[in-house]
């Protein structure tokens, strides 16, 4: 589908990016400003023609490629255009995938993510220290959920500005499904309920951040 008619569709049901939302982990997004936009009283910011945005569409190709060059043991497909992938029992959930993947000795089943960021702050650093930013670990909780496949590896390019010059950091996450099948169930629940809520158009109460 081309990209007006992939924009209708994910009003109507839920994508990657909206997950941490319905868990109140968008730092970007509340649960009920995510209700509101499903339910059509409010439209989703266009955000396309951000610097920040433009960067990471341009720059996805270029790293899918470079990904496939680094791990040979995996075959990386991506279609033209934009594709989305839905749940065979839960039809309001939806995937729009960077690249799938499969290991080429088992044929196991995979999802990869791509991430690209402008490290601005030492908080930044901190939530990218080990560990993957809590809504970007959803968005791959929900592509998991969605799939049904066995693993998803999430490549971050961290970039640093310093007064001498620029630093490019890269760094591959790799999450079994059975590791975080707990999670995957509790993300379900979620946006189950979430969705049901959309439906009855009643207003979910706002989940406020931890601090």
């Amino acid at each position: 589908m081309n990209k007006q008619d992939w924009l209708k569709e994910r009003k109507k049901g839920i994508g990657g990016s909206d997950a941490s939302a319905i868990l109140g982990l968008n730092p970007y997004k509340t649960n009920v400003q995510l209700w509101e936009e499903k339910v059509g009283l409010r439209e989703p910011e266009d955000i396309s023609d951000k610097d920040y945005v433009k960067y990471g569409t341009d720059a996805e190709d270029m790293l899918r490629k470079l990904f496939a060059m680094d791990y040979p043991e995996y075959t990386v497909s991506h279609p033209d255009g934009f594709e989305m992938l839905w749940h065979p029992q839960y039809p309001f959930l939806f995937a729009s995938l960077d690249a799938a993947l499969a290991e080429r000795e088992t044929g196991r089943k995979g999802v990869l993510e791509i991430k690209t960021t402008n490290i601005l702050q030492s908080m930044q650093k901190e939530k990218w220290r080990e560990q993957i930013p809590d809504n970007y670990y959803i968005q791959v909780l929900h592509y998991l959920l969605v799939t049904g496949w066995d693993f998803a590896i999430l490549k971050a390019q961290l970039k640093y500005d310093y007064a001498d010059g620029l630093m490019l950091v890269t760094k591959h996450y790799h999450i079994e499904r059975l590791d975080v099948a707990d999670d995957v169930g509790i993300l379900l629940k979620a946006e189950v309920k979430f969705w049901h809520q959309v439906e009855k158009k009643q207003r979910p109460d706002l989940i406020l951040p931890g601090i």
